[in-house]
């Protein structure tokens, strides 16, 4: 195979205007429709998840509103988002009784309700855990973002870096090393991965949020937060981690 011994590349000869460019008016109303899709695609698919949550919740909520509560019982045309208004109030007040030491005994009161049921108790229990963990404040999980060497010598993949290995697990572990715990989803779909145990010195920490690395993940990386420095600053990450493991070496 010739090698590429960085001379210029051959010029292709010079096409006709038309055809290189496609400044035709076929490719004039190709190009405004493409900017037509670009521009209200993303206005459409927004409005469109607006529109399925309001409407969702309405139906949930006048499940359990009374119709006398209801607008649309006196109006004569439909008003979409009063459950929305409702559910949020309704949110509010729980976590305000919650707050205070009567909606707490309430809320014991129900858990030690639920504890007395085999199945529901062991849903409960997992489903609460991590409600708890996803909007508590205090929580570690994935709010830092890291690289790794995966899935081979010289390969870096991002991860979301999540808490120190449980004392039931990192027990077993070596106690050599200091480990964390990550995940590292797949793409293009950031809710599927693996969650794996790695010695902390494995895992380089970048300064990427996680939303912006789930859209870089989701879009195979065509989406680039600001611009290609975040992207840079991952492989200058990678490669000083690697000069300093060599040099250790």
């Amino acid at each position: 195979m010739a090698q590429f011994n960085g001379s210029p590349l051959p010029q292709r000869p010079a096409s006709a205007p038309g055809l290189l460019r496609g400044s035709g008016i076929g490719a004039r109303i190709r190009n405004w429709f493409l900017t037509g899709i670009v521009v209200a695609g993303p206005l459409a698919v927004t409005l469109y998840l607006v529109w399925w949550f309001v409407d969702t919740v309405d139906n949930w909520v006048r499940k359990i509103i009374p119709v006398t509560f209801w607008p649309d019982s006196y109006l004569p045309f439909p008003l979409p988002g009063f459950g929305v208004i409702f559910a949020f109030v309704g949110l509010t007040l729980l976590g305000f009784l919650a707050a205070n030491l009567a909606g707490r005994s309430l809320i014991k009161l129900g858990e030690a309700i639920l504890e007395r049921m085999p199945v529901i108790r062991s849903i409960y229990k997992g489903v609460k855990q991590i409600f708890e963990t996803v909007f508590s404040r205090s929580g570690t999980s994935f709010r830092k973002v890291g690289l790794i060497e995966f899935p081979g010598k010289g390969m870096w993949t991002l991860v979301f870096i999540s808490a120190p290995p449980p004392e039931q697990v990192g027990s077993q572990l070596p106690a050599k090393e200091d480990y964390i715990s990550v995940f590292l989803p797949c793409t293009p779909n950031p809710t599927t991965g693996f969650y794996v145990f790695l010695p902390a010195h494995e895992v380089i920490e970048v300064a990427l949020s996680p939303d912006d690395a789930a859209k870089l993940i989701m879009s195979c990386g065509v989406i680039q937060p600001e611009g290609q420095t975040p992207a840079a600053a991952l492989m200058e990450a990678a490669k000083q981690s690697k000069t300093l493991e060599e040099d250790a070496a």
